[in-house]
């Protein structure tokens, strides 16, 4: 699925609206009133299966990041939420098995976005990612770059 306008010349396509990661923050962890209310608001009135929203890929890498180092969430309450947000018919997900796979992952210990990338580059059809990040060298489609010999 993409996040697009139909064209003249094609039939109206569902609407879809893109969704940042604040919105979703402030819908989540509930803690500025108004933003909040207004979050919640949109979500829960304007969003639904016939007019999703669009969560991209980089919103979700955001969207952990935000919870773990501003919120200091846990990894398991973090996971509960991500996959409630996957399984809710008002929001649809740029790649829906890449987020999937990365959340299995992310359970399994490894950080959500290194995932993602890693899984998404695997996709694409990279051999494998390279990085200096150890912790994402762990990952099976990531490799160490180590200084040539």
């Amino acid at each position: 699925m993409q996040c697009r306008q139909p064209s003249a010349s094609e039939p109206a396509a569902e609407i879809v609206i893109g969704i940042d990661t604040n919105v979703l923050i402030r819908y989540i962890v509930q803690d500025e009133p108004r933003q909040s209310a207004t979050a919640t608001h949109f979500i829960e009135t304007t969003l639904s299966g016939d007019e999703p929203g669009w969560i991209a890929s980089i919103v979700l890498c955001e969207f952990v990041w935000v919870l773990e180092a501003a919120y200091q969430y846990a990894r398991n309450p973090i996971a509960a939420t991500l996959q409630r947000l996957f399984e809710v018919d008002r929001f649809r997900l740029e790649s829906p098995s890449l987020a999937w796979r990365a959340l299995d992952a992310y359970r399994a210990g490894a950080d959500f976005a290194d995932a993602l990338l890693a899984l998404g580059n695997e996709h694409a059809g990279c051999d494998y990612t390279a990085t200096f990040d150890r912790g994402a060298a762990r990952l099976r489609q990531a490799r160490i770059l180590t200084r040539p010999s």
